[in-house]
C-alpha cells in the first residue's frame, strides 16, 4: 500500500511539473516575412498583433521590430510559440538569449598622435560627423570624458535622442554625448521590474562598464587623468573628436536579446556609423544569434559592428561573435605595468602588479600564511567568503589562489578576517598574465612561476614572513604586446573556414572614464569614488577597434564596413621589431592566428593599406547559401526574398575574407592528399603598382611539411584606383592526426605596402 501511495504521489508530482512547464511563459523573438503580409492588413504592426492574439488572449508585445528584423518579441508559453511557428508568414520563433559583459597610454601605443599629420585633409568637422554607438550599461554623463568643449554643433542628420528621467535630465547629453537610450522590457519580462533603489531605470551607468567602453572608443582628451596616481597622463578615446551615443541594454541580471535587438534597431535608425558591443553569449547558428542578426542589418546600412571575442581564454573554441560581418576583437597588453614587489623573509623578491592606494604595510617583515592552511574548508586556498579562520590570519599577509570569486573580493575576505595584506597567485590557466586591481588592502598579483616559488617558501620555512612594496607606474615594458590569457581563442566553431578572432587590440589594464555610482573594484563595500578606472577584458579591446574604425571612417567615408575591417586586419602585425612572433602570455610561446587573428592592430598602417578585401551584402548572402541555409533562415538575417540559385555551386571558401581557414581531413596514415581552393579579390585603394605574393608556413612543429600553398597568379598589376583583380590559392594537405593545426601567412607587397593574411589549417 505504501509503494502504491508513493507511486501516486510521484505521478501527481510529474503531472504538476508538466503542467507548470506547459503554462510557464518565456520571451520569444518572432521573425515575420514582411512580403507575406495578407492584403487585409494595412500596417505590419496590425498583422503582428493579429498573429499574437491568435495564439494568446493575454500576451503583450515587448517590442516590434521594423529595421533590424521584421517581427516582434513577446512572452509566450512553449505551446503558444509552437502554434505561432505553424502560421503563414512566420520565419522563425526563437527563445531569447542572455548575453554577458566581457569584462592613458593606448593612443601613444597605437600611434594616434600621428593621425592628424598623416591625414591632414580630415577636418575637425569631418571627424566629428562620425557617431559611435555603444551598447552597454549606459553612461555617467558627468564624466569629464564626455566634455564637449570646442565641439561643433551636433550633425543635422542625427536622428537620435536623449531620454530624460529623474536622474538623467535633458542637459545630461551635449555635443559629445549626443544620444542616450535605455532598453529593459526584455529584462523585466523575465526577471521582473528593475529595482530602482539598486540601479537606475534610465541611461545612467551604475556599473561603470558602459562609461569605460564608450570613453575608450571616443572620449574627449582629459589632462591629468589617473587612478590614485597610477597611469597618470592625458586620457583620451581613440576617436576623441567623434560623437558618442549610448544604448543601455545591460542590467544587473544580464543583457537580454529582445533589448539588444531593439537597441540595435534604434541605433541604426538614429544614424550611427560604428556600433560597439562588448558583450557576448554562447555561440549558435547565425540566424539564431541576435547580435549576428542585428549586425547583418547594420552591415547592409554601411555600419561597422565591432564585438568583443570573449574572456574565456586560453581555452580553445571559446569565441563569441564569430559572424563574418562582425569585426571580432581579442585582447593584448600594453607596454605599461604597475609593479608591486613581494619580498620574502629568505631575501628573495618577486614582481607582481597592483593599483593599491592607502595605508602601507608596517615598515618590517610581516608574518605570512597560506590561506589553505588557515581554513577548515577544502577550497580555503581560494579565499572565498567565510572560509578563513580569523585567529590564523589576523595581522598577517595571506597567500590566496585565483579562481571562482573575483580577485578583489578575495582581498575583502582577507581584510574581514583580520589579514593586513594579500599575495594573489595565478594558476596555470592564467600563466604569467598580470591584471592590476585597485585592491582594498595592500596586495600584489603574481604570475604562476612566482606563485610556485613563493608557495614553496611558505611550505618549507617554519616562520615565513613577507612584505609588499608598490612601485607606481612603469612604462616601456617589453615584450609588448602579448596576447592576454583571458582572451578567447579560435577556431571558429560555427564556420571554421572564417578565421576568428579577426585581430587583437589593447585590453589589459586600460584607463578610461568611470561611473560615480560605484567604486573602482565594483564591490558594494568599496566606498571610494574615482573619475577614471583601470580594468581589463576584451570589453576594453573592442572599443579600441570601434574608435579606430571611426577614425578610418572619417579618413575614408566611402569605405564599406568590410573595407575598414580589411584595412585593420591586413596591416596588423604579428611579430615584434626583432622579428620574433608575438607571445601568448598563457603559454609563454609564440601566439597563433587562433590567438591573435591577423595580428595586433596598427592604426597608422591601416590608413594606407594599399589593397583591401571588400564585401557587399550579396557576398554574404552567397556565403549563407554555401552553409545550406534555408530560404527562411536566410530571410531571418537578410529580411529580403533572396533565394539561392539551385544551378550555382556555392563555396564558403569563396567569401572574400582577409584570412584563410582550411579544413583538412584525417583519414588514416596512407599519405593521401586533399586539395582545397580559395578565391579572393583585391581592390586597389592606393596608387598604381605591381604587387607580388609570398607565402610561408610559420608552424615549426608537427605538420609543417603537410601543407603546400600555391597562388595563381603570383603578381597583380593595378593601374587605377578601385580596380579589382582576383587570385586563387590552392592548399594541398597530406594526412595528419585529427586536431593537428598548421599556421601560415600570405602577403602581397608592392615594396611599400604589405597586405597580409593569416592562414590556419586544421585536420578533423
Amino acid at each position: 500500500m505504501g509503494i502504491k501511495l508513493l507511486s501516486i504521489v510521484l505521478f501527481l508530482g510529474l503531472l504538476i511539473q508538466f503542467s507548470r512547464a506547459a503554462t510557464e511563459k518565456k520571451t520569444y523573438i518572432v521573425h515575420m516575412s514582411k512580403s507575406e503580409m495578407p492584403t487585409t492588413y494595412s500596417l505590419h504592426s496590425n498583422w503582428y498583433d493579429s498573429c499574437l492574439k491568435s495564439v494568446s488572449d493575454s500576451a503583450e508585445m515587448l517590442y516590434t521590430y521594423n529595421t533590424i528584423i521584421h517581427g516582434f518579441s513577446a512572452r509566450l508559453t512553449e505551446e503558444e510559440a509552437e502554434s505561432l511557428r505553424t502560421q503563414q508568414g512566420i520565419l522563425s520563433v526563437f527563445p531569447e538569449q542572455v548575453y554577458t559583459l566581457h569584462t592613458t597610454r593606448t593612443p601613444l601605443f597605437l600611434g594616434i598622435d600621428k593621425y592628424d599629420e598623416l591625414i591632414p585633409d580630415v577636418s575637425e568637422s569631418t571627424s566629428s560627423d562620425v557617431v559611435i554607438g555603444v551598447l552597454d550599461t549606459g553612461a555617467w554623463p558627468e564624466s569629464k570624458s564626455y566634455d564637449d568643449k570646442g565641439m561643433s554643433p551636433i550633425p543635422s542628420n542625427w536622428k537620435g535622442e536623449c531620454e530624460t528621467s529623474k536622474d538623467f535630465i535633458s542637459t545630461s547629453c551635449n555635443k559629445k554625448l549626443i544620444g542616450a537610450r535605455s532598453f529593459s522590457k526584455g529584462y523585466e519580462a523575465t526577471l521582473g521590474p528593475i529595482d530602482e533603489s539598486a540601479e537606475s531605470k534610465s541611461p545612467r551607468d551604475d556599473d561603470g562598464h558602459g562609461t569605460h567602453t564608450s570613453t575608450t572608443a571616443a572620449g574627449s582628451a582629459i589632462a591629468n587623468a589617473s587612478v590614485f596616481g597610477y597611469a597618470s597622463g592625458t586620457a583620451r578615446g581613440m576617436a576623441s573628436r567623434a560623437r558618442v551615443a549610448v544604448y543601455k541594454v545591460c542590467w544587473k541580471g544580464g543583457c537580454f536579446s529582445p533589448d539588444i535587438l531593439a537597441a540595435m534597431e534604434k541605433a541604426i535608425e538614429d544614424g550611427v556609423h560604428v556600433l560597439s558591443l562588448s558583450l557576448g553569449g554562447g555561440n549558435s547558428e547565425y540566424y539564431r544569434d541576435s547580435v549576428a542578426i542585428g549586425a547583418f542589418t547594420a552591415m547592409e546600412k554601411g555600419i561597422l559592428v565591432s564585438c568583443s571575442a570573449g574572456n574565456a581564454g586560453p581555452t580553445p573554441d571559446s569565441l563569441s561573435n564569430v559572424a563574418p560581418w562582425i569585426t571580432t576583437v581579442g585582447a593584448g597588453t600594453l607596454d605599461r605595468d604597475f609593479p608591486a614587489y613581494v619580498s620574502l623573509g629568505n631575501g628573495k623578491n618577486y614582481s607582481g602588479v597592483s593599483l593599491y592606494y592607502g595605508k602601507p604595510l608596517p615598515d618590517k617583515m610581516v608574518e605570512f600564511v597560506y590561506a589553505g592552511n588557515a581554513s577548515t574548508a577544502s577550497n580555503g586556498n581560494l579565499c572565498m567568503t567565510g572560509t578563513l579562520i580569523p585567529e590564523k590570519v589576523a595581522g598577517k599577509i595571506v597567500f590566496c589562489d585565483r579562481g571562482i570569486n573575483a580577485r578583489v573580493a578575495k582581498g575583502v575576505v582577507v581584510k574581514q578576517a583580520g589579514g593586513i595584506g594579500m599575495v594573489l597567485a595565478n594558476t596555470a590557466v592564467n600563466g604569467e598574465e598580470l591584471v592590476a586591481d585597485a585592491h582594498l588592502l595592500p596586495a600584489s598579483g603574481v604570475g604562476v612561476k612566482a606563485a610556485d616559488a613563493i608557495k614553496s617558501y611558505l611550505f618549507s620555512d617554519p616562520n615565513p614572513t613577507a612584505t609588499i612594496m608598490f612601485a607606481g607606474t612603469k612604462l616601456g615594458v617589453q615584450p609588448s604586446p602579448v596576447v592576454a590569457a583571458f582572451s578567447s581563442r579560435g577556431p571558429n566553431t560555427i564556420t571554421p573556414e572564417i578565421l576568428k578572432p579577426d585581430l587583437i587590440a589593447p585590453g589589459v589594464n586600460i584607463l578610461a572614464g568611470w561611473s560615480g555610482a560605484i567604486g573602482p573594484t565594483g564591490l558594494a563595500s568599496d566606498t571610494r569614488r574615482v573619475e577614471f578606472n583601470i580594468i581589463s577584458g576584451t570589453s576594453m579591446s573592442c572599443p579600441h577597434v570601434s574608435g579606430l574604425a571611426g577614425l578610418l571612417k572619417a579618413a575614408h567615408p566611402e569605405w564599406s564596413p568590410a573595407a575598414i575591417r580589411s584595412a585593420l586586419m591586413t596591416t596588423s602585425y604579428n611579430s615584434y621589431k626583432s622579428g620574433k612572433p608575438i607571445l601568448d602570455i598563457a603559454t609563454g610561446n609564440a601566439s597563433t592566428p587562433f590567438d591573435h587573428g591577423a595580428g595586433h592592430v596598427d592604426l597608422i598602417a591601416s590608413l594606407d593599406p594599399g589593397l583591401i578585401y571588400d564585401l557587399k551584402t550579396e557576398d554574404y548572402l552567397n556565403f549563407l547559401c554555401a552553409l545550406d541555409y534555408t530560404p527562411a533562415q536566410i530571410r531571418s538575417l537578410a529580411k529580403s526574398n533572396f533565394t539561392c540559385d539551385p544551378h550555382k555551386k556555392y563555396n564558403v571558401a569563396d567569401l572574400n575574407y582577409p584570412s584563410f581557414g582550411v579544413n583538412s581531413y584525417s583519414t588514416g596514415s596512407d599519405g593521401s592528399t586533399l586539395v582545397v581552393f580559395h578565391t579572393r579579390t583585391l581592390t586597389n585603394v592606393g596608387s598604381q603598382g605591381t604587387y607580388k605574393v609570398s607565402s610561408a608556413i610559420t608552424t615549426t612543429g608537427p605538420g609543417k611539411d603537410a601543407v603546400k600553398i600555391s597562388i595563381e597568379p603570383d603578381s597583380l598589376t593595378f593601374t587605377k584606383m578601385y580596380e579589382k583583380l582576383s587570385y586563387e590559392v590552392v592548399f594541398t594537405t597530406t594526412t595528419m592526426p585529427s586536431g593537428t593545426n598548421v599556421f601560415g601567412r600570405i602577403e602581397w607587397s608592392d615594396g611599400k605596402h604589405i597586405v597580409g593574411s593569416p592562414v590556419a589549417v586544421t585536420w578533423n
